[in-house]
């Protein structure tokens, strides 16, 4: 499938622009651990310290990693990912090789197969898409910051 569209969930557009963060190559989810370790250290020093923003921050994470695990087995290789500042969000974006495939939420499956990680990055982030970089997909959401 190569389309606009990858359905009404995901839709086809560009990130917004962003600034300052974090990013990463990742070659296998064995390093995921690591990287969301490095990942909370950083938006903790990014925080009020609050118990809204831990909880906002955790969401960043776990968008973050359902991100770079579908990126990582299902993308073909070449991932990247980066989480960068916007004016009020967490912009967490992950490229991958597998640019004739638009992220696709899992449709009439069991929910204890999963697959439904796309459908909670959709509901949690204030904005989702995905895009075509070059020969990469990129996919994007943004996550409240405060």
């Amino acid at each position: 499938m190569t389309g606009e569209s990858a359905g009404p969930a995901w839709p086809s557009s560009p990130p917004p622009p962003a600034v300052d963060g974090w990013a990463w190559q990742l070659g296998h989810v064995s390093e995921l651990p690591r990287v969301r370790a490095q990942l909370r250290r950083g938006l903790a020093a990014e925080s009020d310290g609050t118990d809204a923003a831990a909880d906002l921050d955790e969401a960043v994470v776990l968008a973050f990693d359902e991100m770079a695990s579908n990126a990582l087995r299902h993308g073909g290789g070449g991932v990247s990912a980066r989480v960068q500042r916007t004016s009020r969000a967490w912009l967490v974006e992950v490229c991958d090789s597998a640019a004739e495939r638009p992220p696709q939420p899992a449709v009439g499956r069991d929910p204890s197969q999963g697959g439904l990680g796309l459908y909670l990055i959709a509901e949690m982030a204030d904005d989702h898409g995905w895009h075509l970089a070059g020969s990469q997909k990129s996919v994007w959401a943004l996550l409240p910051r405060r």
